[in-house]
């Protein structure tokens, strides 16, 4: 698999990376091992987990799969802390609690360093400078090689990055940010997508399947064993099933027939080539669909094929994100 840079560092990863937001969960150890073990042999390198993720399941399972499967030289493990299961504060930026869930993670993990590590969301309660110093705190010590953000809007973005290159002192410059971002859901073109390939920083489109819908699996149906048909996975895919992404979805199958594809190879490529994005996350139920989602290397999709998905899926962009002399 082609390998790219991740932001404006010297670190490589895999331009597909494998997520693990079910595992521990929905994806039980023997699923979970298939799973690595194809990423890896496939030439996957970048695999992404979080704190939170199974209540730190993902993690230790993750763990457990780099003791006896896959060497963990061979691994870009990306982590994430900040998100709190507190109904009254959903996100703790502070510094204690950043760096007591980076020590916890790796005890998880049996690693004693991530190669990434992020914030998981903005904390409107405490102050940036707090929570970059964590960052900057989890580099400085080895715990962390690289260090993001996640979920954060353009604005928050570009405030942070700025903080980091221009704040006196040894300060952690920011490799990567990951965000929701697919065919379905452009919102990150706005503003963070712009403020990102401007201050150097990776994109890492989470969902980038438009959460399963944009496989075409949900086109006529909800199938039993989809996501979509799961307890706590159904409010997830919903909206993404009205007319609109009915719309889209109609566009990658037709675009998937003409190439002799599948809509998920045209979805996943359309994404993974977009400008500033480093390596889409994929999650996978198991090795059969991450196959699937990696045969994707081979496929480059024509211009007009590019052209006719975006404007499909063209968001309404109007003042100021336009040119003010255009409109």
């Amino acid at each position: 698999m082609e390998q790219r840079h991740l932001g404006r560092t010297g670190l490589r990863v895999s331009r597909i990376g494998l997520g693990t937001l079910t595992w521990g969960r929905d994806t039980d150890e023997h699923d979970a091992a298939d799973l690595l073990k194809a990423f890896w042999e496939a030439g996957g390198t970048l695999v992404d987990t979080a704190d939170v993720y199974g209540d730190g399941e993902a993690e230790y399972l993750l763990g457990q799969l780099m003791e006896g499967l896959v060497p963990r030289r061979d691994l870009v493990i990306s982590t994430k802390a900040g998100s709190v299961p507190d109904p009254d504060r959903r996100v703790d930026g502070s510094r204690g609690h950043l760096l007591a869930a980076l020590d916890a993670s790796l005890t998880r993990l049996g690693t004693d360093y991530v190669d990434v590590w992020h914030i998981h969301a903005y904390d409107p309660d405490t102050p940036l400078e707090e929570t970059l110093q964590a960052l900057d705190l989890a580099v400085s010590s080895g715990r962390a090689r690289y260090a993001g953000v996640s979920n954060f809007c353009g604005w928050q973005l570009a405030k942070a990055a700025t903080w980091q290159l221009a704040a006196p002192g040894i300060r952690t410059r920011l490799s990567s940010t990951q965000l929701e971002y697919s065919l379905l859901q452009r919102g990150v073109e706005r503003e963070v997508l712009p403020a990102a390939i401007d201050l150097g920083i990776g994109l890492l489109p989470s969902s980038p399947l438009g959460r399963g819908v944009l496989t075409a699996k949900y086109r006529n149906s909800t199938p039993v064993d989809s996501r979509g048909a799961s307890e706590h996975l159904a409010p997830f895919v919903a909206p993404y099933l009205d007319d609109t992404a009915g719309r889209i979805v109609d566009a990658v199958q037709t675009a998937a027939d003409g190439l002799a594809v599948t809509p998920l190879q045209v979805a996943l490529a359309w994404i993974r080539d977009r400008p500033g994005v480093a390596a889409p996350i994929v999650g996978a139920r198991n090795a059969q669909q991450l196959t699937a989602a990696l045969s994707v290397e081979t496929l480059s999709l024509p211009d007009e094929i590019c052209r006719a998905l975006d404007d499909v899926s063209a968001p309404v962009h109007r003042y100021p994100d336009h040119d003010w002399s255009t409109l």
